[in-house]
């Protein structure tokens, strides 16, 4: 049973940082598509960034050059490190995985979700 959970969102300034996680069980993250979302009220869920094996990386053009994508295959942890976040980066985010062979910043891209984790950036 593939579960993914979460954690790590808080509450931030504008200009700071936080990172994400989020541990999974039932399948091995370096071998299927992992990516992180994020839905803010009101809007539709956009992907943020994903990861597929052979470090093959897709970043929305919002997020690219501040935040960072990476996973522990140790740990069978996804990570996102958020820097230079902006108050139009509040939302909850979420983890999500699917087939390798799919890999994209599309909803449908992905069979599998966690709960969210919220951001929230004040200015």
């Amino acid at each position: 049973q593939v579960r993914l959970v979460e954690s790590g969102g808080g509450s931030a300034q504008s200009g700071g940082s936080l990172r994400l996680s989020c541990a999974a069980s039932g399948l091995i993250v370096s071998s299927n598509c992992m990516g992180w979302f994020r839905q803010a009220p009101g809007k539709e869920r956009e992907g943020v960034a994903s990861m597929r094996s052979g470090g093959i990386i897709i970043y929305a053009d919002s997020v690219k050059g501040r935040f960072t994508i990476s996973l522990d295959n140790a740990k069978n942890t996804l990570y996102l490190q958020m820097n230079s976040l902006k108050p139009e980066d509040t939302a909850m985010y979420y983890c999500a995985t699917g087939p390798e062979w799919y890999c994209s910043l599309r909803r449908d891209s992905y069979n599998y979700w966690g709960q969210g984790t919220q951001v929230t950036v004040s200015s």
